[in-house]
């Protein structure tokens, strides 16, 4: 357990809302929970100000969640001397634009990935942070979830053996309808890249973290929904139109991706929104000389382990064991006290505010940064340019 911090000695800091859709609600709600599980923090958000371009949408996230400030102009914010830290979950379009600017005036960012359509966008941004020396974070929630601390530990002790060959996937049905709307996700311009913005991203920034550097890959895309209808209104989430004008959809459905690690071993990363029968299907199989772990974001809280017995792998014929995750395990003891009390999605981004409000305080970073989104968007752009020219790319160092 860790020592609380008297309400009287944290300062308070004023954080807002940029882009108040689903996301921006989760990142609100991980705001108002941090010190409930996190009594430790030098400083207390409060919740300022709320931008969304929809109108009554700010109105309403201030009536419900207590901001006091609604506006419709996210610039309002960045010149808003109260606020002091910025969540950013607007478009991808608008990442490059709303980071840039906030860091520019002096603002803290939590922004959500990919940031920005390419890796320019989200190298702008890091620049921008750097610069005014302010703290950044980025969306990547699953690296938070304890189990997967728990197989980076065991990767990094050596239990595995030499990592050789891994596979990660990504597999959801948000996009599968065809009646799905034409929102900005499927256009080249507001969206860029369709999956790999959207869960590829995810996928190489858990290898990363768990793996280490990508050196090269080769990849091939697919759009299997190429025509959708265009929304007669704003649009939240995954809204159904049908009839009506029709446009095309611009970026890919499917992404599947050949990797060589720096390290040497290999992998598989595939991801796609539009598979039939798969609700948030995500997760890892990572294979060693000696053993191999397995994760199912749909089962968050167990760890599959195949280590043999008494610290001798038995290669052929070695067993699976289920590994409930407990507090021993990443932060997994601000949420419950035994194993096997299930921790849910919300608690990856309340995770992620905490190390993002605590960077804050301390001055030193903690969790994901901006260059994890480089990285991430370094290996996204080399997989667009493999689909396109047909051949193996290699990442920048």
């Amino acid at each position: 357990m860790t020592a609380s911090t008297s309400t009287s000695s944290r300062r308070p800091l004023g954080v807002a809302i940029a882009g108040f859709g689903w996301m921006g609600r989760v990142h609100t709600q991980a705001y108002a929970r941090v010190l409930h599980h996190f009594p430790q923090l030098t400083v207390a958000p409060q919740l300022v100000a709320v931008a969304d371009e929809v109108p009554g949408r700010a109105e309403e996230a201030a009536e419900q969640f207590g901001f006091t400030k609604p506006t419709r102009d996210w610039r309002e914010v960045a010149a808003d001397p109260d606020v002091a830290a910025v969540s950013i979950a607007a478009p991808n379009f608008l990442h490059r634009e709303i980071g840039v600017a906030m860091a520019k005036a002096g603002k803290h960012i939590w922004i959500e990935k990919p940031v920005g359509l390419t890796a320019d966008d989200a190298r702008a941004v890091a620049d921008a942070v750097k610069e005014a020396g302010v703290a950044g974070a980025v969306g990547f929630n699953y690296r938070n979830a304890p189990a997967v601390a728990a197989a980076k530990e065991m990767i990094a002790s050596g239990e595995l053996g030499t990592i050789t060959h891994v596979r990660f996937r990504l597999f959801s049905d948000y996009a599968a309808h065809p009646e799905g709307a034409l929102s900005w996700r499927f256009e080249r311009e507001r969206g860029g890249s369709g999956v790999l913005g959207d869960l590829a991203a995810h996928g190489v920034d858990l290898a990363r973290y768990l793996l280490g550097e990508i050196d090269s890959l080769a990849a091939d895309t697919a759009v299997f929904v190429p025509e959708r209808a265009r929304p007669t209104g704003a649009t939240a989430g995954h809204t159904r139109v049908s009839g009506g004008e029709t446009g095309p959809v611009e970026n890919e459905d499917y992404v599947t991706s050949l990797v060589r690690f720096a390290s040497g071993a290999r992998g598989v990363l595939e991801a796609s929104r539009v598979s039939v029968g798969e609700q948030n299907n995500y997760g890892f199989e990572i294979h060693g000389t000696k053993g191999a772990v397995f994760w199912d974001f749909r089962r968050m809280n167990e760890l599959g382990v195949s280590l043999g017995s008494g610290g001798n792998p038995a290669y052929q014929d070695q067993a699976v064991t289920t590994v409930y995750v407990g507090p021993s395990h990443g932060f997994y003891g601000a949420f419950q006290p035994g194993s096997a009390s299930s921790m849910g999605y919300d608690d990856l981004k309340v995770i992620e505010a905490y190390n993002f409000l605590r960077s804050i305080a301390d001055g030193t970073p903690h969790g994901t940064t901006l260059d994890d989104a480089v990285r991430s968007a370094d290996a996204l752009d080399a997989m667009a340019e493999s689909a396109r020219t047909g051949g193996w790319v290699s990442l920048p160092r």
